[in-house]
């Protein structure tokens, strides 16, 4: 019996594996679908290589500061448990390459490419797993302490903070120091409009995502007799709350609607397994609302060129996500009022959401203003008026010209 279940551990969290990488086609096309024409090519290499260097970092750098865990050892010895070991590194390791592919998100259309993979590299081995190893592992008793201060230790089930507020503050950071696509904003104060260029693909990257979000919440549980159907109608619930919310002050805009879902699965991955369903619906609901009136505000009067709007969505849904869990958590609102960490605390989420913004936006900040010192992080103003594509590809998504031969 103790074989199956080894066994059926191990299944279980390859299949979330699966979902998770799945979800990277949905970050892809999300961003296909919302930069102008000339860039689309650059989206789709960019989530692609993002993640085959993630990889390459989480193996060898990060998952070791995040756990301690190493993989220097003969094959026969990391095959024991069924290889269990190495498909949790694997659930991991698509977790930790959603940071660049967030960040990507935010600096479409005229990041240069190979600093860009630099980035991702010190970010993903080095910025990421260490809030992810003081949120998940304990490390440097922050935990302990907070628990011993507060009663309950800081609780994020699935990554509104560890995950998307932290690849959103850092893609702010990114979107700061890149400064704005040119023409975007004149010296009248006037903006111009760079609608999006492919709705049909906005909207399937906005599905992949949401379906594979199914994977990201629940097989967080890690283990088969961990998974609770709690968690997967939680999901549900906030996913349909950000829809609500996101089409009524979105006002029908497609971009709006199939943004929606995602601001509520970020905001509900901290508490998806204490809410009650219908304390999810209102933190996705809310996470909708949130989500429309920053993106608005950032873009027309702060003139943050933000280009998916990855700081509201996941910076800001996902930083109300893990305060979220310290109000509807709680047994009063109808949550289960317990967590791995003994509880839930108010002054807990607080104080670990801030410690992961601060941790993001300063180590993002630090990584993207080193290689602009160093190489520099922006294509010139010919190249991004000629379009990523064309620049670094050398190909555009729909080539007018062929060959005649």
């Amino acid at each position: 019996m103790e074989e199956l279940k080894i066994s059926t551990d191990a299944l279980f969290i390859l299949l979330g594996a699966i979902m998770v990488l799945a979800m990277h086609a949905g970050f892809a096309f999300l961003e296909l679908g919302t930069v102008r024409k000339k860039n689309q090519v650059n989206a789709l290499v960019k989530i692609l290589s993002d993640l085959a260097v993630s990889t390459l970092a989480y193996f060898f750098i990060g998952y070791g500061i995040a756990y301690g865990i190493h993989f220097f050892t003969g094959a026969e010895q990391l095959a024991q448990k069924n290889g269990y070991d190495l498909v949790k590194f694997f659930f991991l390791m698509t977790f930790a390459a959603a940071i660049p592919a967030i960040v990507s998100g935010g600096i479409a259309e005229r990041a240069r490419f190979n600093p860009q993979l630099g980035a991702t590299f010190l970010l993903v081995g080095f910025v990421y797993p260490f809030f992810e190893g003081i949120a998940w592992n304990g490390h440097f008793g922050i935990q302990d302490w907070l628990k011993t201060t507060f009663g309950a230790g800081f609780h994020d089930f699935a990554g509104s903070v560890v995950v998307h507020a932290v690849g959103g503050w850092i893609g702010l950071a990114a979107v700061l120091l890149l400064g704005a696509r040119h023409g975007r904003y004149n010296k009248e104060g006037r903006i111009t409009a760079h609608p999006p260029s492919s709705i049909p693909f906005l909207a399937l990257g906005a599905w992949i995502l949401t379906v594979g979000w199914f994977g990201f919440n629940v097989m967080s549980a890690q283990t088969i007799s961990g998974i609770s159907g709690l968690v997967a109608i939680n999901s549900l619930m906030a996913m349909v709350g950000g829809t609500i919310t996101a089409l009524w002050l979105g006002k029908n805009d497609p971009g709006f609607v199939h943004n929606g879902p995602l601001a509520g699965l970020v905001a509900v991955c901290a508490g998806s397994d204490v809410f009650h369903p219908i304390g999810a619906l209102i933190v996705g609901g809310v996470a909708g609302a949130l989500f429309v009136v920053m993106f608005t505000l950032t873009q027309n009067r702060w003139k943050i060129d933000d280009v998916l709007g990855v700081w509201p969505l996941h910076g800001l849904c996902g930083t109300w996500g893990g305060i979220a869990v310290g109000i509807f958590g709680t047994r009063t609102l109808g949550g289960t009022g317990g967590s791995a960490f003994g509880g839930i605390s108010f002054m807990s989420q607080l104080a670990g959401t801030l410690l992961g913004i601060a941790i993001a936006f300063g180590g993002g900040y630090l990584v993207y203003r080193l290689i602009k010192q160093l190489v520099g992080i922006r294509l010139d103003q010919e190249e991004e008026f000629n379009g990523a594509d064309l620049s670094i590809h050398k190909i555009s998504a729909t080539p007018e010209r062929e060959s005649g031969w």
